[in-house]
């Protein structure tokens, strides 16, 4: 009989290594700008856009529908991003950053590639490469297994 064991199971690594690495985030966006990791996803994505439906935004962080919903309202209600009608789509909002809102992401963005180059430290150029590549690669084969996809 074949045994899984888990520290050897890749997906099962891959989970533990992300969670680590939002968890040291989460940690230093809430005590720095009292952001969760869900708002922080959403500011940063629609910080890329000139407005942006949930449903985008759903795609673009892979989060639930309801994640993204909740991290909106909050952003809402801090007059960090605006709703304004969708001129494509009636049933639907945009989106986007407000000046406070652009503000905080300017000030967020630095620190997020700070821990980025802190967790990656030790990798050459040419490793991060390769593992940017393998990600993708990764991301590719596990979305044509699923089934909602295809």
């Amino acid at each position: 009989m074949t045994q899984l064991k888990l520290d050897k199971f890749l997906p099962y690594r891959l989970s533990i290594a992300s969670n680590r690495v939002s968890e040291a985030i989460a940690t230093a966006y809430h005590a720095l700008f009292g952001l969760r990791i869900p708002e922080w996803r959403l500011v940063a994505v629609i910080a890329e856009s000139d407005g942006v439906t949930q449903q985008a935004l759903v795609t673009a962080t892979r989060m639930d529908k309801v994640s993204v919903s909740r991290a909106a309202i909050a952003l809402v209600d801090r007059g960090l991003i605006e709703r304004k009608p969708n001129p494509g789509d009636q049933r639907s909002h945009l989106l986007s950053l407000t000046g406070a809102g652009r503000a905080l992401y300017e000030s967020v963005a630095p620190k997020a590639l700070e821990l980025e180059a802190r967790v990656f430290a030790d990798f050459s150029a040419d490793e991060l490469g390769r593992f940017q590549s393998m990600l993708d690669r990764i991301e590719n084969a596990a979305a044509a297994l699923d089934p909602a996809s295809g």
